[in-house]
Order: structure tokens, then sequence, then C-alpha cells
């Protein structure tokens, strides 16, 4: 219990912070943004780019977990004198959960994204 609970915060603060660097990628690429659509993007391809973005930043954190864990498995027997398991199907489903987390954090900063007036991004500086 106390496990899910540690897992389920620290899915809650990797999706916050999945979703902050999004929005400061948003933000920095206004510009960018309005220039596109202003050649003719629609918002599903702006969308669907920052989902991407978003997807890549969490399955790099998953795998980068992954390997964090497996080095602790690997060395934690050497200390508690025990043998520890490693679990295929959970390190996929974890990788898995790892991506949906990432594609629900994305969400609302690649709405944002294609929400973007044309005008107006690419008039602010």
């Amino acid at each position: 219990m106390l496990l899910a609970g540690v897992a389920g915060i620290s899915l809650l603060v990797g999706g916050i912070g999945v979703m902050n660097i999004m929005l400061v990628s948003v933000s920095e690429r206004i510009r960018e943004i309005g220039l596109r659509k202003a050649l003719g993007a629609p918002p599903a391809l702006i969308r669907r780019q920052f989902l991407a973005e978003a997807c890549l930043l969490s399955l790099a954190g998953g795998v980068l977990g992954l390997g964090t864990g497996y080095l602790g498995a690997v060395l934690l027997p050497s200390v508690i004198d025990q043998p520890v398991a490693i679990s295929l199907p959970a390190s996929f489903g974890a990788l898995g959960v790892a991506l949906v987390v990432g594609v629900v954090a994305g969400v609302y900063p690649a709405s944002r994204a294609a929400r973007l007036a044309p005008i107006d991004a690419l008039r602010s500086d």
C-alpha cells in the first residue's frame, strides 16, 4: 500500500514536470508555431508534434528510470545478501505507464500550441 502511494505521487510529480517542460517549450517557440500556422500547418499537426515531444520526453525518463532500477537490482544483492528478481513484463508495464503519463501531461500544452492565432504568435516577442 505504501509503495503504491509513493508510485502514485511519483507519477503525478513526473506528469507535472513533463507538462511544465512542454509549456515552457510552447512559450519559447511561439514565433515558430505562428510561422508554421501562417504557412498553412493545420492545428492537428502542431498538436501532434507537441504530443510526440511529450511522448519522447516521458519515454526517455522511463528508460532512464528502468536503467537505474536495473542497476539497483544488480548492486542490491551484494548489500542485503538476498537475490532480487527482475520482472520483464513489469518493466514493460512501467514503461507503458510512463508513456501514458507523458501523453496525458502533454495534451494541455499541445492544445494550447494548436490554438495560438498566427498573427498574435508572430507579433509576440
